[in-house]
């Protein structure tokens, strides 16, 4: 068309952004946090079966090489808490193949922040007031409320199952019948990940912000695991933060093993192999950096784009980004 040169959000609108970016950077200065830039290209990738990374080839001083576009600067990051830099924080330009629509750009900005010896409830309450501050709401008559739920919780409430004992045929036809899809030999995961995103996110974080917390084991993805009070359950030591429907950060209690990191990028990619996607080369430096000794902490991911798009009031990304993906 005559006119896609034109960016996708208005002038005014890159004003607004530019403004609560500062009031993300003046957050962190109060708080003593480092910002820090990392390499947006890599030697190693995600993992993650539900992350599609883009790779290109570079010449460089070992000759031609496939460098990684990072999904996350969580790798590089870690790296530099090992190496002693203490509390940091980054606003940084991350890369997903495929995600285009309404909440999601392949080409994206991510805040991400490490937290050495803070625990994962003090990390909690910290995000939740930079949402508060971003959203112009951290005190005064009208604060944003804060609600913790626990992941098994919401399952038994919105669709009478506990997610972690439900029989896995029973829970394909539940997927199934929700999702409209073909879930005859789906992983627990699949459905559970199918179900959570259909059905349970579009009502949290109506009204305030909701914190969903102990999550499967096996949705660990770069963090501890712990017990279920419940029941010894073992369940993952992370938590995602909804407002109005929309997913905005995960955050973990961050796995400092080497060995078990190690297993977990070799069992992801075992995933990818059987499901017949592309294997991602491992980020062996994010192994040596934990093998040398990473402080015990807590980090999270937050999805800026979307944050301002709450803030000011848009129905999309797109309309807070310069040049959103169809105009880059």
């Amino acid at each position: 068309m005559i006119d896609d040169w034109r960016p996708t959000a208005t002038i005014v609108t890159l004003r607004e952004r530019a403004r609560l970016i500062a009031e993300v950077r003046t957050f962190f200065a109060e708080r003593g946090v480092l910002e820090v830039e990392t390499p947006v290209l890599g030697h190693g990738g995600s993992t993650d079966v539900h992350l599609a990374s883009l790779s290109a080839e570079a010449t460089t001083p070992a000759g031609r090489e496939r460098l990684w576009l990072q999904t996350s600067p969580e790798f590089a990051m870690k790296r530099l808490l090992a190496a002693g830099s203490g509390p940091i924080f980054q606003l940084a330009r991350c890369f997903r193949d495929g995600e285009v629509g309404r909440r999601h750009n392949i080409e994206f900005t991510m805040l991400e922040w490490y937290r050495p010896g803070l625990p994962l409830a003090a990390l909690i309450e910290e995000t939740a007031d930079l949402v508060r501050r971003v959203l112009g709401r951290e005190s005064g008559d009208d604060p944003v409320p804060l609600r913790r739920r626990r992941y098994r919780e919401l399952f038994r409430e919105a669709l009478g199952i506990d997610p972690f004992t439900v029989p896995i045929e029973m829970l394909r036809r539940l997927a199934a019948e929700r999702g409209g899809l073909a879930m005859d030999n789906a992983p627990r995961d699949d459905c559970l990940d199918l179900l959570m995103s259909l059905v349970i996110e579009p009502q949290l974080g109506r009204g305030g912000i909701e914190v969903v917390v102990d999550y499967p084991a096996s949705q660990a993805a770069l963090a501890r695991r712990h017990r279920d009070p419940e029941d010894g359950e073992r369940v993952a030591s992370r938590f995602e933060l909804y407002l109005e429907g929309l997913e905005l950060a995960n955050g973990y209690d961050e796995l400092t093993d080497a060995a078990e990191q190690a297993a977990r990028f070799a069992e992801d990619n075992a995933t990818r192999r059987a499901a017949g996607l592309p294997e991602v080369d491992v980020d062996t430096r994010l192994l040596a950096a934990l093998e040398h000794g990473m402080p015990a902490g807590s980090g999270v991911a937050l999805g800026i784009d979307r944050l301002i798009q709450l803030a000011l009031g848009h129905e999309g990304v797109a309309e807070v980004m310069a040049f959103a993906t169809p105009r880059c």
